[in-house]
Parts: structure tokens; sequence; C-alpha cells
């Protein structure tokens, strides 16, 4: 391709000249080509791959040069030499005489630049190349990335690496590339060249650590292997990456959320020192913006603008706090360099006036922002203060067009008079909000937290539990969702509020808000309104506990908007189908047990006592373990400070009771005592009545455990294990994310295999190797792209065998290398026969059960099962014909999957065809008509319970005719199934004979039709002539048979006329002129591979009118037949009827025939018996797949592979 052009300094150096003019010099670079350049070209292809050159990508160039200087410009290069040849003869063309007419050679190289410089404008502008912020270099990464590994456009480069791979105990200098799915590496050291492909959805581990060899290193682990690389320039950056795309990876395993890219972020200034990919700053930007959100709880969807030093001065002690601040969309927050000092939101709906005051030695560069409740904040030491009042005006403009209706937060309070602790805490929660200020804006420091840690009174907790977890932002931002969510949700009924109905009784009943309908009808509002939000979740147990808590406290609409910060921020994952959160926080929870209470951890261990109390703990926030009165006051702090809370407490509740939980027996005994330790919890500031607790129901008889304080319970934890960071439970839960996700998948797949085993003749071993070929063709159409979207495919709510589903395209790939008939050109057609076949609910999806059905039958069915799949694949009906009768497919489907899964019911699939994103539906009634594919008929089931071999001939007899039309591309199939089969010869032949006597059979059958059907059908009989000098495929004898025949045997040039019952047979051959046998023979054979029977040979043959007898003779011409016979330009079907003929009347409607007539035709012929019994070795077809796989994206048909090998 054409480059800028760019100085060389030594145009020879480790370059070898093939052409040369006045003006230009077409070079290879040495250890490329022919040879291989001995131990030099071995050097220089190690320097290229250790120094990263681009001539390990483009091993050609072109330099043009003036003949009196020394001064070399590269102005093309090229990855082979057809392509560099193609650059150096239009220089030669177009340029050399120009360039003689100019007499000064700065003349000549300024016009030689600017020309290149145009092609590559006219070139960018032709095939609509946009400009971006990539750097050459990195350009010149991501077209050898693609290269070396074989990855489409569509796989996007993030960044790369210098580092060494060891393999075995020898390292291996090299790069690291790092794309969205993939992690690659690439090494050529003096020769030996080693390559690494891995998916980042492989992944089981990823850790930085140091041995005593090696200061640090990163350990990537897959199922099978471990992987391990040194010798970063830039360690800490690297693995950042690579966690971050991992846990990309492990996302869309969760709940198929792919990667898109964001094209929204600002340029880079010309002057930033280091030019990074566009892909690699989006994940820059990505992974701040979830640090500022989970600072400071804030909306999922707001994006971090920036952040800077600065100082905010703090009235409430005079002092000037040194932090940063962090602008965004929406909000302007600050938070101090001393962690638990200060911190500030301020939303932007909030400001009235941002202004910048007068600068002064002691108040540097100030910037005042003013508030509608009277707040002014005044911050200082900005550095850049005029970008940063433009910004932040601008998202103003922004927010200002926007209505926004929110109560004042906490704006009254009622004391009790029967409870002075309880007065006395609204006391001090109004002093602090009269210094720090009130609502959303308050300033939080450490005394917030030490009023949060005594106790939020009763009467403040709703608005407090809002303020600390962020709801109030959402519910400020959108007035009117719930309303409109409720009302939508009314009248829809599914899975979820199936659920929901038969828990709302179970939440808090003793309680008395939820011992009436007023109570449960708002549990059911916010619940229902919830999963209609986000179908993702739906509905998950332990939900209504902590949601009747909330309703306790807040409004319903507050209720609801808790729930969602909650489940979507708080604690991420907890309420899917899976409980992923909760098992991820499970494996945090153990990793600290064992760093802060390592005497106990073992003992846990051994009872497996951890993995069953941490479940009930977290996903109810001890609501369902610890007295009411008391757990409120864990979800108090749990509000403000996150879910570190709740893994101090477990651990100060494991601490507390170590001296007993180590002399347990039992997992039941440590259960016991745990439980026993929960009941004593009291909370005696509390002014609720009591209410029984029904966890006291598990603990025996024994003496209750004293009373525990929570107040002095959580303080203790505080104290105890407050060291415990935010970030460092984020970096444990990526680790733990990696795991849980994976060992979810493994037991997805066993509970696959172990569910289809007994229904196919794969071992589990096969299956296990064909499902992750299934999975990885479904991940890979979400990389790359696909017909449809990967949401349609995949849903994990679904059974096992139905979650991951392909479509179409992905069925082509998968059909091409693991199918045994998947042959020749006509490999997709097949495929999409097939494809429709399996598809029994006709959504254009198949899922695993149905792959494994169909591809079980051609790997290990008998005769009589392929050749009725191979029937029933030719007897469907096409699709664009039958738009009136959609049922006419899959009644010719039944018959197939009533022999093959009997157990499976038919449409299992049918309600992802027709139902919305959010997975709900409306209520139907029982009179409501259903529809024939959905409901299996009961004579369905009666057929299942008929003894098999009586189902096998009633549906044989069943099975529909195959008309003429159908014939023919059933003959196609056949003659392209044998394209590589070592006894081609012997089976085209067998096909031949097979074709006719099926013809034969289909004109004997028009015998019973009616006379007028027959005269529509048989235009062309008396008009069907065989060419002079060409060979037509069925010759017929004096007694009426019909033989294949070869060239006419008297060599005259007369037209030959066909009987009459030979028409029907020539208008087939019109439908099968394509078919030419001789492009598909063996080269060395010199002839064609279609076997042709002459007169002399049939002459002594008897007239055969019964079809047992006829088909009965077809081996008697085996013998006879001899490849010498044949022209070398024989075709199989030569038919040039007059152009006056329409198309569709060569097709005859009368002629059909049966299965059995197709059947009993195919058991004549030995070498096709052979064929369809021949057994298929399915792990050998696998390891191929595999190896296809590693090399990136596999051709998708035969006709593909062809024009890209041509044009390669």
């Amino acid at each position: 391709m054409w480059v800028h052009p760019d100085e060389v300094l030594l145009a020879n150096a480790l370059w070898f000249t093939e052409r040369a003019n006045p003006y230009f010099i077409l070079q290879r670079r040495k250890g490329h080509g022919e040879g291989g350049g001995g131990l030099a070209g071995l050097l220089v292809g190690t320097l290229d791959v250790v120094l990263d050159s681009s001539a390990r990508v483009a091993p050609y160039r072109i330099l043009y040069q003036t003949p009196d200087s020394l001064v070399y410009w590269a102005i093309a290069c090229g990855g082979s030499r057809k392509e560099i040849t193609e650059h150096w003869e239009w220089l030669e063309q177009n340029l050399l005489q120009t360039l003689s007419i100019f007499e000064n050679e700065n003349d000549i190289t300024t016009f030689v630049k600017g020309k290149v410089q145009g092609i590559i404008a006219e070139y960018n502008k032709n095939h609509d190349i946009k400009d971006d912020d990539d750097t050459d270099k990195f350009k010149e990464a991501t077209v050898r990335f693609r290269k070396l590994f074989g990855m489409p456009e569509e796989e996007k480069l993030v960044n790369y690496y210098s580092c060494s791979y060891w393999k075995g105990k020898v390292p291996r200098q090299g790069w690291l590339y790092l794309s969205i799915n993939h992690l690659c590496f690439y090494s050529f050291l003096l020769g030996k060249e080693a390559k690494l492909v891995i998916r980042w959805a492989d992944i089981t581990q990823l850790e930085k650590n140091a041995t005593l060899l090696l200061p640090e290193i990163i350990k990537v682990s897959t199922r099978s292997t471990e992987h391990i690389f040194s010798v970063f320039l830039n360690i800490s950056e690297t693995f950042k990456l690579m966690e971050q795309l991992a846990n990309i990876a492990m996302r869309q395993l969760l709940d198929n959320e792919g990667f898109e890219q964001d094209r929204s972020l600002p340029k880079l200034k010309r002057k930033s020192p280091k030019k990074v990919s566009a892909l690699k700053r989006d994940l820059d930007a990505r992974a701040k913006s979830e640090r500022y959100r989970a600072l400071f709880r804030l909306p999922k969807d707001e994006k971090l603008d920036g952040h800077t030093d600065c100082t905010l001065w703090t009235p409430f002690n005079k002092m000037h706090i040194v932090g940063q601040m962090f602008v965004s969309t929406n909000y302007i927050c600050f938070t101090s360099k001393e962690e638990t000092l200060c911190s500030l939101i301020i939303p932007l709906r909030e400001v009235t006036i941002v202004e910048k005051a007068d600068s002064s030695s002691v108040l540097p560069s100030p910037l005042s922002i003013s508030t509608k409740n009277r707040m002014t904040f005044l911050f200082a030491n900005l550095k850049d203060r005029d970008f940063l009042v433009q910004r932040i005006s601008d998202f103003l403009q922004q927010t200002t067009s926007k209505m926004y209706f929110e109560r004042e937060i906490i704006g009254s309070f009622s004391s009790s008079d029967d409870e002075a602790k309880e007065f006395l805490k609204e006391q001090a929660w109004k002093n602090h909000f009269a210094e720090y200020g009130q609502g959303v804006c308050m300033y939080r420091t450490e005394k917030t937290k030490e009023l949060v840690l005594k106790g939020i009174p009763e009467n403040m907790r709703g608005e407090l539990w809002l303020l600390f977890s962020g709801a109030v932002n959402e519910m400020a931002t959108h007035p009117g969702y719930y309303e409109d969510l409720v009302e939508k949700s009314m009248g829809k009924y599914n899975l979820a509020t199936e659920e929901i109905e038969r828990d709302l009784h179970r939440s808090l009943p003793e309680h008395p808000a939820f011992q009436n309908e007023m109570g449960i009808a708002a549990l059911r509002r916010v619940l229902t309104a919830y999963a209609f939000r986000n179908p993702n979740i739906g509905y998950c147990q332990a939900m209504n506990i902590v949601t009747s808590v909330l309703l306790l406290y807040a409004k319903e609409e507050e209720a609801f908007w808790l729930l969602v910060a909650l489940c979507e921020r708080m604690l991420p994952d907890y309420y899917n189908t899976r409980v992923v959160g909760a098992l991820v926080d499970q494996g945090v929870f153990e990793e600290l047990a064992r760093d802060n209470v390592p005497q106990l951890y073992d003992c846990m261990q051994d009872l497996g006592v951890i993995s069953t109390i941490s479940l009930s703990w977290f996903l109810t926030l001890f609501l369902s373990v610890m007295p009411f009165e008391s757990a409120v006051v864990v979800v108090d702090c749990f509000f403000y400070d996150g879910i570190k809370v709740i893994f101090q407490l477990a651990l100060s509740v494991l601490d507390a009771n170590i001296d007993k939980l180590l002399n347990c027996k039992d997992d039941g005994e440590a259960m016991t005592v745990l439980g026993r330790y929960l009941d004593s919890v009291t909370n005696k500031d509390s002014t609720l009545p009591p209410i029984p607790h029904l966890h006291s129901l598990l603990t025996d008889n024994g003496e209750p455990h004293p009373e525990v304080d929570i107040f002095k319970l959580v303080q203790s934890s505080y104290e105890k294990f407050g060291c415990i960071r935010a970030d460092v439970i984020e970096q444990m839960r990526f680790r733990q994310r990696l795991r849980v996700i994976q060992t979810i998948e493994d037991t997805t797949k066993r509970n696959v295999v172990r569910t289809i085993v007994t229904e196919t003749a794969f071992t589990t071993d096969e299956l296990e190797e064909l499902y992750v070929l299934f999975k990885t063709e479904h991940l890979t159409s979400c990389y790359w792209g696909g017909n449809s979207n990967p949401m349609d495919r995949h849903d994990p709510s679904l059974p096992y065998l139905e979650q991951y589903r392909i479509d179409f395209e992905q069925f082509k790939g998968l059909f091409c290398l693991l199918f045994p008939w998947s042959c020749g050109t006509h490999s997709d057609s097949l495929a999409k026969r097939f494809f429709r076949l399996l598809d029994q609910n006709g959504d254009s999806f198949i899922n695993f059960r149905e792959f494994v059905t169909g591809l079980s039958v051609l790997c290990h069915g008998d005769l009589t099962q392929k050749l009725k799949l191979l029937y029933r694949m030719h007897v469907l009906p096409e699709p664009n014909l039958e738009h009136d009768e959609p049922d006419s497919a899959f009644e010719a489907t039944q018959y197939f999957f009533e022999d093959l899964t009997p157990e499976h019911s038919l449409g299992q699939d049918s309600r992802h065809k027709n139902d919305k994103d959010d997975g709900f539906v409306s209520v139907t009634f029982k009179t409501e008509k259903i529809k024939k594919t959905h409901t299996p008929d009961y004579r369905t089931y009666l057929k299942l319970w008929k003894q098999e071999t009586n189902t096998k001939i009633e549906n044989m007899k069943d099975l529909p005719r195959l008309n003429q039309e159908q014939f023919i591309e059933l003959c196609k199939t056949l003659y392209n199934m044998f394209s590589e089969d070592p006894n081609e010869q012997e089976l085209y032949h067998a096909t031949a004979t097979v074709t006719s006597l099926l013809l034969e059979i289909g004109e004997v059958g028009k015998l019973f039709c009616s006379p007028s059907d027959k005269e529509d059908g048989g235009i062309l009989k008396d008009n069907c002539l065989c060419q002079s000098g060409q060979t037509s495929l069925f010759h017929q004898t004096p007694h009426g048979e019909q033989f294949l025949s070869g060239p006419n045997p008297a060599g005259n040039d007369e037209s030959t006329l066909c009987g009459s019952s030979l028409g029907d047979e020539q208008a087939v051959c019109s439908q099968m002129e394509d078919i030419k046998l001789e492009d598909s023979s063996p080269k060395d054979h010199g002839m064609s591979s279609a076997m042709l029977i002459s007169d002399d040979e049939t002459k002594d043959d008897t007239s055969m009118s019964s079809y047992s007898v006829l088909s009965a003779g077809s081996h008697d011409m085996d013998e006879k037949l001899q490849c010498e016979d044949i022209a070398e330009d024989t075709v199989l079907v030569r038919n040039n009827l007059g152009p006056t003929l329409p198309h569709s009347t060569s097709i005859d409607k009368d002629w059909a025939i049966t299965f059995e007539q197709f059947l009993a035709s195919v058991l004549t012929e030995q070498a096709l018996v052979a064929y369809f019994e021949k057994p298929v070795i399915i792990m050998s077809r696998i390891t191929n797949a595999k190896n296809v796989r590693k090399g990136g994206r596999q051709v998708m048909s035969a006709s593909d592979y062809e024009i890209s090998s041509l044009s390669g």
C-alpha cells in the first residue's frame, strides 16, 4: 500500500534490492522469501519481532531517490510480491517519463511526495476511511495483529506490550497483543515461531505476583493450562488492562452484554506526550467513571468528564481542605485526600450560580458555587479555572432544560415524647444539619459516620437511606417513572410475577404492616415494577424481605428507587437468576476470613459453614437472621458505607464465637452456635414493639446466649476490621468473579451433557467437546457480529439446553466443520435444508439438543435413519412458496423428531419468537385458541407409546411424496456429496443407476393419476429431442427400459427422437444441466466420473415391469461398466431445448416417488449402502474444528474459500 513519504537513512541495511531505475528502488527484507536468507535472515527476522519492525508485516518496499542525493524516501510497502509489483508498474508507467522533464531535484521530490499523498487521500475518500486518533505505529501493529492471528477487522486491538512468554523453561521474547476478545502472543527467535491465542472468556484466573527469580510476573490460567509472562516495561498498566478486558468477557458470559466502543470521547490534545489507541482511551475512561460512580454513589449512566486538584473551604472547621474536584455531566463532586475527612456531592440541578471570585495570595483562583438551598461552596487553587468554568456552564445549560421535581429532603421531624434516646438522636441530627448542611449537598464528614453508627432515628431513616444510597438522585431525575412502570405492569403476567405472588405473604409476616392487604399491595407493586424495569433480574428470593423493610421506612416510590440502587449498584448481580454477586462475595468473604481469622478459617472450611452462612447473611443484609430492630441498624450502616459493613460484621460474628466454633463437630452444630448468637443481638434504643423472630426457631432448647448490643457489635467491627478498603474488595471481587462464572459455565455444561447423553450415541467426552464448540460459535457471533441480536440467542433464565441458540449463519460454520455430508459447493444449500429441518418451531434458531440430535443421526444412525433424514431435508417446502401454510414445514419435521427425541416437547422455544424484551406476556384465558405448533396433539403421545418398529413403519408410509422438483434437488445433493470420497467413481455410477430407476418408478406411478392431470404435466413429451453429437442422461431401450447411455454409436449427425416416456426424464435433464461431474473427478483419470452404458451392453436385457425385478437387475451391470468407454468431453446432462419453452413447463406435477421407493432403490447399490453405513469418527472432526478456530474466523462456505484462495 502507499504510505506517507518517510525518510530512510540507510537504504540497503537488512534489505535486498530486487529492481531499480533512476528514481525508484524495489527492495525485499532479508530473511523473507526463497531460502530465508540463512543465518542472516534468521537474525533479521528475530530483530524485526523484538524491535517491533513494520517489515515483519510488509517485507517489500519501494524507495524514492533522486540521482544525486543520498536521502531515500519510503513511499510504498507491501505484504506480498504481487501487491508491491502493482505499485512498481504504476510508477514506471505513470511517473518515470514525467520526472525526466524536471530539472531541479527538489521539484522532483516535492512532486513525488505530493503525488503519493494525493493517491492516499483519494483512496481514503473512495473507501470511506476516516481519520482517527490512532498513530501510524499503532495502525501497523493492528495490521500485524490481524495478519499473524487471522483476526477479522471486527476484532479491535486495544494495546500491545513487549514481554517474555515462558514456554516450558525457556523464555521467548516477543509481543503481547490485547484485543477486546483475545489475548495473543507472538515470538520469532532464530527461525522458531511461537503463537498463543486465548479468549478472555476462557480465562479462569489472572494474577500478578512475584517469584524468586522473576520479581514481577503475570500468570494467566485457563481450564487446561497456565501461561506465564514476564519482563514487562509497565506491568501495572498491562495487568489493569487485562483485568478490564477479562471483566468485559465475564459480563458477556453472565448477561450477554456486548462491548460497544464509546465514540463520544474528546480528541487528544496535540501536545499529548504519548498517543494511545482510541479504544485504550475509551477503556481508561470507563474505568475512571466506574470508580467515580462507586465513590459517590451516582447513577450507572454518569460519565466522568475530568478531575483536578483543588482546595475546599469548609465553614464548619474554618479550614481549606486539600482534595480533588470531579466534574461529570450532572454532578460536581469533591473528596479530600484524607479519605474520611470530607466529601461533597453537588447535583447540577441544585446549582444556581457559578462564578469566579477575586484571586489573592491566600486564595488563588477561587471558584464559588451556590445552590438552591442557599449553600455556597468555595473552591480554590484550581489550575485551569477558566476552562473548568466553561465546562460546568456547558453542562448547566443542558441541565436547566430539564424539569425536576424534588421535595425537600428531611423537611420536618417529629420527636418522640415517650423515648428520650430517640429524641436525643433526632436533636443530634438536627444540629448536624445546621452545621454541615442538609440534603444532597451536605458536607459528609467523620461526624456524619459517627451519627450513622449510633443509629438513625426512626422517622428520618427513609430520607437518609435515599440520601446515602444515591437513590435520591435517580428519583429526582426520573419524575413519574415509577407511576408509568406500575401502570405498564398492571395485568402483565410471567414467571417473575408468579414467584412474587407466592412470596408476598412470606415477607415479614410477623410485622403488622404486612398483615393487611394495603401493605401486601404496595409490596406487590414495587416488586412487579422492578421486575418489569429489569427483566434480566426479574425477581429473586430475598428481594421480598429487603423490599418489605424499605417500605416500612420510605414511601412507595422511594422504596422502589432504593431497591434499584440496591440491586443495580450496591449489590451488583446479587439478585439475578444465579445469584452470581452473592457467590462472588462469598468467595471474597472466604479470602477475608483466611486473612483476618486464620485460626478459624481451616475449621470453617472443613465444616463447610462459610458457604452456608454467607448467602443468607449477604442476600438479606442480616434481616433474615437477626431480630428486626437490630438488623435495620445494619442496613443504616450499609447504605452509608457499602458492602464493607457486611463483611466487617460477618467477621466480627465469627471472631466473637471463635472458641465455640473450634469445638464444633459438624456444620449443624456450628450453625446452631451462630444462630443463637445472632438471635441475641438486641437494640435497646428501639421504640418498636418487640417482633417475634422466626430465625429463633432454628436454635435448640439450651440456654440462650447473653444479649449482644447491636451498636457495640457494629463499633467493634469497625475497630477490628475497619481497615478493609473498598478498592481491595473490588480487586477480590474480580478474582472471584472469574472463578464463579467459569464454575457456573462448567456446571451448565455438565448438566447439559448429563441430560442429553441418554438421547444420543455420543459419549460424554464427545458431547462436552461439541457443547464447547457450539457455545464458542455463539460467542464468536457476539464478538464479530451476526444476523441476529445476541440477546435473542442467549437467555440465562431458560433451561440449560436452551440457553445458547445459534442462527443459520453460525450453524453453517459448524456444518462445514463437523457434518460428514458437507462437501462441494452444494454444502451451503444443504446446510440450509438441514437447519430448517432441525428448527422445530420455525423461530430461525436451534438449541444444543436439536443440533446434537441431527449430528447424531449422521454420525451414528443406521442406513434407514440417514436416508430418511436426507429425504425429509428435500421434502420440506420452500419457505418463500408457503406463506399461507406455516405449519406444513413443521408437519414434515415432526416425523423426524418423533423417532429421535420423543421426550422433547414440540415447540418448546416458541415463546421467544413473539415475546417482548421484558419477558412479560398478557394474561390469557384457558378458552383462548392455541396454535397447533405450541401444544402437541394427544395423538403425538399415542404414537410415542407404540413399539418402535411399528412407529417406523407408520412414519415411513406417512412421509410426503417427493415431487419432481424436490427430486432434482435431491439428485444434486447426492452428486455433490461424494466429491471428496476415495470411491468417487463407483458412487457416481451407483447414483446414476438409482436416479434412473427412480425416474422410471415415477413414470409408472403416473399411471395411477387421472388423465387430465397427466395431460397437464406432459407438455414436453412430444417436443423433447436429444441433440446430435451430445449425450443424453437416459437412453430408452426397445423394451422400454432406461439406462445411462453413451455417445451415439453410429456417430451420425441425425437427431434421434426420444420415446414418449422419455420426455419427462428430459425435462429433469433440463433442470440438472449445471451438474458437471468431470470437474469433481480425480485429475489423473482424465475422464468423466459419470458411468455411461452403451446400447450394445443393454440389448440382451429382458423387459422388466415390476419394481422389485427392475431394481434387482442393477447389480448385473456393475461388471460391464468400464471407465475407458467414456469420452473426455462427456457431461452428465446436456440438453439444449429451444428458448421458446418456458422454464416452468419442465416440471411434471404428476411425477412423484415415496420414501419406500427411494430406500429400496438405494439398497440395490452396494456402494451407496456402504457409504451411508460408514461410521463417522466425530472426535477427529472436533479436533480439526478446534484447530480451525485457533487460526481465526473460518471461511464459511466452499465458494468463499475458492474465491479467497484465487485472489490471494
